[in-house]
């Protein structure tokens, strides 16, 4: 793998958000140089970024079916945004923070109840606990909560998203929504959302609690190697083998090992063979592919519909939304060396 060439190519890419990945996620420039800057402002203004605020209205929310829309909601919007590199610190995105923060902080989230079976959780308004465990999407209020800090748009009200998701928080340091009672594990999908959003807060706030939070988070994924079962070291899903951008609630491991990398933990042991088999997916023409996608790509709405192309799939083509993401996790995990300046 020659990843010097590989570099320098995406650096010519004629999509901003991927040169600001390569830059400022592989080479470590400053992302607050002035330079980078102009390139955030570039992204702003960028076609990407155009399609994904094409629903905004006059007062700057987002007008489509729900907030939650698959994907074109502002959850789905604002997670994106924040993800390719938009400017910090931008005023104009706060009515769809306060879309989300309305959303995912409504008092349907305070209000809890014994489920003592499945059917019983779905007859009451609120979050069922059963056997001690909240069966919350917890993913949901993590995906807000990153995207806001991620932005520069925290304001008063963001630190319940911080209470809710400890509140929430299996014995076993993760989340999940599952309505079985027996259901007693916490779930990847669930999990991997709060523990991104958590450890980015206790990067920006010092908090300790936080940490340890973390910390406890980490160690579901990190125990499974981030993909195999603790009993046999079978393959968990098929799909988290699978390549995808973006992935929206799902997993796979470049998803996880993107944010073990982002929490500190990508030079944990339990992380290589997540590694190896990210590593081995490089394909001969230079960069990754992505496998398999979870989205449509239109301009009408409609469930699975995104707003952007984010490359397609394919088994001979690179697509460079994924291949920045597998450049810095393999540099972060020190599995490769990119020189280029």
């Amino acid at each position: 793998m020659n990843v010097d060439t590989l570099i320098t190519s995406l650096l010519t890419s004629d999509i901003a958000s991927i040169r600001y990945k390569i830059r400022v996620n592989v080479l470590s420039e400053d992302p607050h140089s002035d330079s980078i800057k102009r390139l955030r402002d570039e992204i702003k203004r960028s076609p990407v970024v155009q399609a994904l605020l094409s629903q905004q209205d006059d007062g700057g929310q987002l007008v489509t079916r729900s907030v939650y829309d698959k994907w074109q909601g502002a959850h789905w919007v604002l997670a994106t945004l924040a993800d390719i590199g938009y400017p910090e610190g931008d005023l104009n995105l706060a009515p769809i923070r306060d879309q989300l923060q309305a959303q995912w902080l409504s008092e349907n989230y305070y209000q809890e109840f014994d489920a003592p079976s499945r059917a019983a959780a779905y007859r009451k308004t609120g979050v069922p606990v059963m056997n001690g465990r909240h069966r919350r999407c917890a993913s949901q209020q993590a995906n807000a909560l990153w995207s806001i800090l991620k932005l520069g748009l925290a304001n008063e009200q963001t630190e319940a998203f911080v209470e809710r998701l400890l509140h929430w928080q299996w014995p076993d340091g993760g989340w999940n929504c599952d309505k079985n009672p027996a259901a007693c594990n916490s779930s990847f999908m669930e999990s991997i959302l709060p523990l991104r959003a958590l450890s980015l807060y206790a990067e920006q706030s010092g908090n300790e609690q936080v940490s340890t939070a973390v910390a406890r988070a980490a160690e579901i994924f990190l125990k499974r190697r981030l993909f195999l079962r603790q009993r046999d070291s079978s393959i968990i899903k098929a799909e988290f083998v699978a390549l995808h951008y973006p992935l929206y609630w799902h997993y796979d491991i470049l998803h996880g090992l993107k944010i073990l990398a982002e929490a500190g933990y990508i030079n944990d042991p339990n992380c290589s063979e997540a590694l190896e088999l990210l590593a081995s997916k490089h394909i001969a023409g230079g960069g990754w592919p992505a496998d398999k996608k979870y989205y449509r790509t239109s301009s009408e709405s409609g469930n699975g519909c995104d707003y952007v192309d984010w490359g397609g799939t394919s088994n001979r083509t690179m697509n460079p939304w994924i291949t920045a993401d597998a450049l810095f996790v393999l540099k972060s995990a020190g599995v490769i060396a990119a020189a280029t300046a």
